[in-house]
Formats: C-alpha cells, sequence, structure tokens
C-alpha cells in the first residue's frame, strides 16, 4: 500500500471507515491507521467522524496521465514524447535529469503529486501537501547550446500566466522566476516559481529541465510557517480541474519551446513586460550579501530587467540576482 493509493481513495471526499479502506488496499486496519498518520504529518487534513471513519477535508482531484494526455491538442500532443505522473519523488527536475543521463528526456513531462526534495531558486525548499500543488517538469533539448536560453524563464512565465488568464485568474509575473496572486487586500503572494536546469556547453547541444511549482490549496499551518506572502490557485478561483490545468500547461509550454530556438524571447518580452509586477515602482536589489534601492524598469529583449539607480540605468541579468517590492 502506498500513500498515493489510499489518497485515491479518498479523493471522493467521503467518509471511508478504516475496515473499508484496509479491505481496498488488502492491508489491515492498523496499517491503514499507520499511513494515515503519515498523511496527517505530511500536512493533509483529515476529518474524524465519530464511529464511521475518515474523509479528507476537501475534494481532491488526483492526477491521471490517460486524461491529461487526452485534453492535449494535437500541436502540443505531437511534441510530447512520454508523461509520468508520479506519487512521491524526492525531486521531479531530478527525474527528468536522470532521464537525459539514459538518452532520453527530450519532450517528457513528470509530474509529481508530492515531492520530498523540491527546491525553488538558490536552494530553497519549496514543498506542499500530496496533491494540492500541480509540480512538473520538463525536459527539452536545444542543439544551439546555453547562449539560445537568454529569456527562457521569463517566456516560461508568461505561459503560465496565459493558462491561469483562461480561467478568469489574473496573475503578475516577479523578476526572474515567479508568478504573483493578489490575495486578499490586495497584497501580491507568491502563487508558483520556475526553476530552469541546464546541462552542456554554450556552444553545443545542451539538455533543459523546466521545473514549475504552483500552489493550488494551502492549509493554514503551512501558510503561517512560509516566511513570505503566498498565494493559493483554488483561493482565488475554486473548481478549476487539475488535470485539465495539467494539460494546458503542458500544451503551452510545448508549444513555446518548439518555436523558442529559432524566434528567442523577443517575441515574448511584451507580454511579460504586460504582466510585470513592479514597473515604475521602487524595489530592492539583493544580490548574495549586498542589497542597494532602485526603481524597476522593463526587461528587455534578452530577459534583462532594467533598473534605475542613484539616476542611472542598469541592467540586471539573472544568476544571484533577486528582487523586491520596496514599500
Amino acid at each position: 500500500m502506498t500513500i498515493g493509493n489510499l489518497m485515491r481513495l479518498l479523493s471522493d471526499g467521503e467518509v471511508h471507515s478504516g475496515e473499508q479502506l484496509g479491505e481496498a488496499l488488502g492491508v489491515s486496519r492498523a496499517a491503514v491507521w499507520k499511513q494515515l498518520k503519515k498523511l496527517d504529518a505530511l500536512g493533509v487534513e483529515l476529518v474524524a467522524v465519530k464511529g464511521r471513519g475518515y474523509r479528507l477535508a476537501y475534494p481532491l482531484e488526483p492526477l491521471d496521465g490517460a486524461k491529461i494526455v487526452e485534453r492535449l491538442p494535437a500541436s502540443a500532443r505531437h511534441l510530447l514524447a512520454r508523461l509520468f505522473i508520479e506519487d512521491q519523488l524526492p525531486s521531479s527536475n531530478g527525474y527528468l535529469r536522470e532521464r537525459f543521463t539514459q538518452g532520453a528526456g527530450h519532450g517528457e513531462v513528470c509530474f509529481a503529486e508530492l515531492q520530498t526534495a523540491g527546491r525553488g531558486r538558490r536552494g530553497r525548499v519549496w514543498s506542499t501537501p500530496w496533491g494540492q500543488s500541480l509540480m512538473l517538469s520538463l525536459g527539452w533539448r536545444f542543439e544551439s547550446g546555453v547562449n539560445a536560453l537568454e529569456g527562457l524563464s521569463l517566456a516560461v512565465g508568461v505561459v503560465v500566466a496565459q493558462v491561469l488568464e483562461q480561467y478568469g485568474v489574473a496573475p503578475k509575473l516577479k523578476w526572474p522566476n515567479d508568478i504573483l496572486l493578489a490575495e486578499q487586500g490586495d497584497e501580491l503572494g507568491k502563487l508558483a516559481g520556475i526553476l530552469i536546469e541546464v546541462t552542456g556547453d554554450a556552444a553545443g547541444p545542451c539538455e533543459v529541465v523546466i521545473g514549475i511549482g504552483m500552489n493550488l490549496s494551502l492549509p493554514e499551518s503551512l501558510r503561517a510557517s512560509i516566511g513570505q506572502p503566498v498565494a493559493a490557485l483554488f483561493d482565488a478561483k475554486a473548481g478549476i480541474s487539475r488535470n485539465q490545468l495539467a494539460a494546458d500547461m503542458v500544451s503551452g509550454l510545448l508549444v513555446m519551446l518548439a518555436g523558442f530556438e529559432s524566434e528567442g524571447f523577443v517575441r515574448w518580452r511584451d507580454e511579460w513586460n504586460n504582466r510585470h509586477a513592479y514597473a515604475g515602482l521602487p524595489i530592492r536589489i539583493i544580490q548574495g550579501e549586498r542589497s542597494s534601492d532602485a526603481v524597476a524598469g522593463e526587461v528587455d529583449e534578452s530577459g534583462n530587467l532594467w533598473v534605475t539607480e542613484n539616476d542611472h540605468s542598469r541592467r540586471l541579468s539573472g544568476g544571484e540576482i533577486s528582487v523586491r517590492r520596496r514599500l
């Protein structure tokens, strides 16, 4: 019995007795109880109904590979080499990096219901309970080398934003890797993050793994433990199908990647600037132990962010630089 099997039984939101769960999973009630305790430790909210059993505090839609593939338009389906749905992984990015070492990886997508060692930029931990986020990685091989990747993370951000806008949600983009969403009081919280990992050299072919983690639901206990403003999609728009959202994300990313090597970021620059969270606003630039204050401008055709600092303009390129809104 795996946690994934148990979660799929509970995903209907109905009450299930320990005996029923044990029979369905072929294990004892004691084994079911141990797994339920594990779910609780992983942040999954369970409700004990006296004399009847247990149910999830909310209904949940597990990811289903067949449902995702059947919802892909033809333009994206022929670009998809393989789709993986994993109940639990240390890291979906790591999973696809390993696929590349095996001679595969290109056009492959991996979703994970739970990541035990997920991380964002600069090694930050990215952790959400089982099935309450959308965590995916996509592998792509670029023949032109690393130089062809300028602005790629920003183009990914535009694709994510465009998908969400189809659902009536209006996200903002934070340079260089974050998608933000207004919470109560109009404060922008982090909805999703992007992590791109590249192997290869500057001149030759390179292999890219694009990782995206998006909050769908956030228990209050987890929200309180995160040291920055955060947002969850289902708070802004309930009732979105996870499998449809997954299909829309995969479709948008595959189609974008198919043309990015020849078109570059210039095609996506205006789309990014139109969603720029901090355009014309005071920001704090953080680079290692150093920080400075500036006013944010637009991004250029290479994905660099232009800022005005002490009445002088300069551009920021990704790497270890981050920006925050200065209030």
